[in-house]
């Protein structure tokens, strides 16, 4: 369970590929595709990420991108394409899914700008009049009637594409507290069949012909129209934190502290400080360059120097990941700057996850509804991690020095097994007292079931060879303790031993430690001592005691050789003192077992042992 979420959202950073696009005139947009086209400078953070392992990144300019690469960073941990099912495109919508609400009916736009109702209700609540009244560009409408608004005081009104009311005025004018009260009256006029996404405050400075936009836009968003994650979790107690513009997208509702930015520059520094200070529940951050300075404007220069931003703060970021942290970069439609549109794009959203539960490297191909992403958060933050009850208990046997057998896990992994054969082991593992019986992962619930609680269960994963993936042996762990294995041992890759990758080789032993003692199971892991040299041997003992096994096994049995004395008594040398040793394989007379045990070992792995 995580303390921390961080969950960012780069604002417009869509990956292309929505299946419903040319419904919304947005066949082809591809933001990410836009914007690698630029250059191709590395982007090795959200490589590792997953960025790049996304399903469906088919674009010929993200797949020239990726050739012109000398490496990508393998992932890190769970990445996944996400679309979009409400009836929109834009940050309201985008942020509700990302919060657990599905809008089946698009919120109204004006393309032919706000009727002549409207401006009267907002004349009158405002005693100021109005210019433009279209659909225009942010910076272009101030540059066309600035001068006027000057003259006048009557106030610029503008829409977009976007089920948006936004009101430009000059800060010398206009000043900003009244500006924003006139928002908040049109935000109170805008309700019912007008009710807006969001009404904008949207001042500027400067004098004819050099207008500028300042970063003192407020968003009035129009109230989620049911509980969001952010009003469960902050119901439940937990902290809901938001940088940028989150607020004013939930309109204020479900945070317990809200902190407005300046820009992505300023959300990123934020966010970081965030990493250094306790807190317990979510910090939802959003980046707004992205989409209000250069995907609006078609800039895709400023889009990939802000990538590389981001790629660089995630560096720092990561760095300063806690155990208990999760992290999420994701982002809430797609705003092609390469289009002639300078308006949002309907597209899919990446998904990048990392943290706590989630440091398995995982495609998650394509989940449909961004409302995944809340489910994500909820779990991270309030689920809870249930233990079996093995039985017998895990550990619960006492080697008796009278009887050999009480260290010895009694093994069936032939190829040719049968349930039968799996039910004869049982009968003679009880009636000898010994610590397990080890079998197939298939055999696990047979196994228990015929045991009925007179011995435990050990089973193997990425058994014999040990190269497959991580992701795959922690699932082959977790599912085999969830089918009642309370011992598994498994096969380090000794592939990455020899490729001298053992920063993976630890972080593999570790993820499946975790996941086993989630379970309340132990982990066993195998070396096969007959393949490594004495150098590796050693680092191995470090990295398994540090990685927080339980044991370390010399052999699966099915290497070029077994046990070797001189092998437990290298380990005992080099584990820390919570690991215990197993010896197996080619160990066939109670005097070889003996000889393991007097050496260091404290269980066995046999298959003739007991006959």
């Amino acid at each position: 369970m995580a303390k921390r979420v961080f969950l960012i959202v780069a604002d417009s950073f869509g990956i292309g590929g929505a299946p419903d696009a040319a419904a919304f005139g947005d066949e082809g947009s591809n933001t990410l595709a836009a914007v690698l086209s630029y250059s191709k400078e590395p982007f090795p953070n959200l490589a590792k990420m997953g960025l790049l392992a996304i399903d469906g990144e088919d674009d010929p300019r993200i797949t020239d991108y990726k050739n012109a690469q000398e490496s990508i960073p393998s992932p890190i941990g769970s990445y996944a394409r996400v679309r979009e099912i409400s009836a929109g495109k834009d940050s309201t919508i985008g942020h509700w899914e990302i919060a657990g609400i599905i809008s089946d009916k698009a919120q109204p736009t004006y393309p032919d700008g706000f009727p002549d109702e409207i401006i009267t209700k907002l004349e009158k609540a405002t005693g100021r009049g109005f210019l433009c009244n279209k659909p225009y560009s942010g910076t272009d409408v101030i540059r066309d009637y600035g001068e006027e608004h000057m003259k006048t005081g009557n106030l610029i009104i503008y829409t977009s594409a976007d089920s948006v009311l936004q009101i430009a005025a000059h800060e010398e004018v206009v000043p900003l507290e009244e500006l924003y009260g006139i928002c908040q009256k049109a935000r109170d006029i805008m309700t019912g069949e007008h009710a807006v996404g969001r009404v904008i405050a949207r001042p500027f400075v400067g004098e004819p012909g050099n207008f500028t936009r300042t970063a003192n836009r407020h968003d009035f968003s129009l109230a989620a129209p049911s509980s969001t994650m952010l009003d469960l979790l902050k119901s439940e107690g937990f902290d809901v934190i938001s940088v940028g513009k989150i607020f004013d997208l939930f309109a204020g509702r479900g945070l317990t502290e809200s902190n407005p930015t300046k820009g992505n520059t300023d959300g990123i520094n934020k966010t970081i400080e965030f990493m250094d200070r306790d807190f317990n529940g979510l910090c939802f951050v959003n980046l707004v360059d992205f989409d209000m300075k250069y995907g609006h404007r078609n800039d895709i220069e400023g889009y990939a120097t802000a990538m590389h931003e981001l790629d660089d703060a995630l560096g720092v970021i990561l760095s300063k990941l806690r155990e208990d942290d999760l992290l999420m970069i994701t982002a809430d439609h797609g705003c092609d700057p390469s289009t002639a549109s300078t308006d949002h794009s309907r597209e899919c959203i990446p998904l990048l996850i990392y943290g706590d539960g989630y440091r398995t490297p995982c495609n998650m191909g394509e989940l449909t509804g961004f409302n995944n992403i809340a489910g994500i958060v909820l779990t991270a933050i309030m689920g809870r991690t249930y233990k079996k009850d093995f039985c017998p208990a895990t550990d619960a046997n006492k080697p008796d020095p009278e009887n050999i057998m009480s260290y010895v896990d009694l093994t069936n992994l032939k190829t040719v097994a049968t349930d039968s054969d799996i039910k004869e082991l049982i009968e003679r593992a009880a009636s000898l007292g010994t610590a397990s019986v080890c079998v197939q992962p298939c055999f696990v619930k047979d196994a228990v079931r015929f045991s009925k609680g007179r011995v435990a269960v050990c089973t193997v994963i990425g058994f014999p060879n040990g190269y497959s993936t991580t992701a795959t042996k922690v699932f082959e762990a977790k599912d085999a303790c969830d089918n009642g294995a309370s011992e598994i041992d498994m096969v380090i890759n000794i592939n990455f031993v020899k490729s001298g990758r053992y920063d993976e080789v630890y972080e593999e032993i570790k993820l499946i430690a975790e996941a086993v003692h989630a379970k309340g199971a132990l982990l066993k892991v195998i070396i096969e001592t007959c393949d490594l040299t004495e150098d590796e041997k050693v680092r191995l003992c470090k990295i398994v005691s540090e990685a927080k096994a339980d044991f370390i096994k010399t052999s699966t049995g099915f290497g070029s050789a077994g046990a070797k004395v001189e092998d437990i008594v290298l380990m005992k040398k080099n584990i820390s003192p919570d690991v215990r040793i197993k010896a197996a394989g080619g160990i066939r007379t109670v005097e070889a077992a003996k000889e393991m045990l007097d050496n260091g070992a404290i269980r066995i792995g046999a298959s003739k042992l007991g006959n």
